[in-house]
């Protein structure tokens, strides 16, 4: 049964203080002295004490997650689901084992957490149910495929009448099965299971036209940017199309990451793995500037009071009041758009795909070859390169 929380809510834990703490069933939450938060819990379980710190709130832990870690720890006491000798297992649920595995993975550091959670609570959940792990089959993942592919996507876009709704494209199937197969793996490796059960085997998709700003309309969205009420949005976009930084990287910027001598920005938890961001001497200039004028003490560098993470999570309002003020079309320009644009000029600069995949952090260069657009026109001035060479090379004739 769910517990009610008078003490330890959401609006006393951001009151709360440096050094401040607030204790109730179980669970206590301090404000340190960095502005973070951390979670412990210390509970009787089958009379054996756990005394234990869950994590900060700048790794996203919540009050819920400490509720989640009790819950699991009463659960797995109670009947022992996954310490039972070989051959008597439970068989754990898609349903059941989801929820475990995303908390594992708080545990031990896992990357790209939230986004794993919404896709398996979302869709992979909902589908399977209570359908043991081990019983998965390459059936199974079929008609999961075809369910998705038929769905329609929501979508903010007013339709008009006899439109029809766009449907879940094939990379957004392949993220949900990617997170289902991480289970699967992980479920086999802590012993979930006593076997690896069925190989997913994913959508092929379409790369399709990658969307970018010219120089013309960057220019005239970071102008756009300047003059928006939110002091945060110009250099969110500033550094989005200067360093092509994924929205999560650049909104997650602590002020210990920046290295202005060298001229870095370190990203801890980028999606491909930890790197070392390059940055441009505009954007460190910006930085001493943001770091001139933010608020003693706090760690981030897009700090937010009303966030539980500490800094803020999302611009997308202000982003489309920039995008609209700057004449561009806010169905198509996004903020994923200011990535797209960076590494697209980079290409199209002539700059080498190893070092373009360096800046961006792609993991490999297939995916950064995605945005040598086929229309570009460097395109045209390489054919000119290779005609120029033929004509003056007297041995060619």
């Amino acid at each position: 049964m769910a517990k009610n929380f008078a003490k330890l809510t959401r609006i006393a834990m951001r009151r709360l203080t440096p050094g401040g703490a607030i204790t109730e069933h179980g669970i206590s939450f301090e404000r340190l002295a960095n502005g973070d938060g951390l979670f412990t819990v210390n509970v009787m379980v089958d009379r054996q004490r756990i005394h234990r710190s869950i994590g900060r709130e700048s790794e996203g832990v919540t009050r819920t997650t400490a509720e989640s870690f009790i819950a699991k720890a009463r659960h797995d006491a109670r009947d022992g689901r996954l310490n039972l000798p070989k051959r008597r297992k439970v068989a754990l649920s898609v349903a059941a084992a989801a929820p475990l595995y995303i908390e594992r993975l708080r545990q031990e550091g896992g990357r790209d957490i939230e986004m794993k959670r919404k896709r398996l609570e979302q869709h992979v959940m909902p589908f399977f149910g209570e359908q043991p792990l081990s019983r998965i089959a390459s059936y199974d993942i079929e008609r999961y495929k075809k369910h998705r592919l038929a769905e329609p996507i929501n979508t903010r876009k007013r339709m008009t009448a006899g439109e029809a709704a766009p449907l879940t494209k094939p990379a957004t199937v392949n993220r949900e099965l990617a997170a289902l197969s991480h289970l699967l793996s992980k479920a086999h490796e802590w012993g979930w299971m006593d076997r690896a059960t069925v190989r997913i085997q994913r959508l092929k998709e379409d790369p399709g036209r990658i969307a970018y700003l010219t120089t013309e309309q960057a220019e005239a969205l970071i102008g756009a940017a300047k003059g928006d009420q939110n002091a945060q949005i110009y250099a969110f976009i500033l550094i989005g199309l200067h360093t092509s930084m994924r929205k999560s990287e650049i909104l997650s910027i602590r002020r210990a990451d920046l290295d202005l001598s060298n001229r870095t920005i370190n990203i801890p938890k980028a999606k491909a793995g930890a790197r070392q961001q390059p940055i441009s001497e505009a954007v460190a200039e910006l930085l001493r500037t943001m770091l001139e004028t933010l608020p003693p003490g706090t760690p981030w560098l897009f700090p937010s009071v009303a966030s539980r993470s500490g800094h803020t999570q999302d611009v997308r309002k202000a982003f489309m009041r920039c995008v609209v003020a700057a004449g561009l079309d806010p169905t198509r320009v996004v903020r994923h758009t200011l990535r797209h644009t960076a590494i697209t000029h980079l290409v199209q600069a002539g700059v080498d795909l190893p070092t373009v995949k360096r800046i961006s952090g792609h993991k490999t260069l297939a995916m950064v070859e995605r945005y040598a657009h086929q229309s570009g026109a460097h395109i045209a001035q390489a054919m000119d390169k290779l005609n120029s060479r033929y004509r003056n090379d007297k041995k060619m004739a």
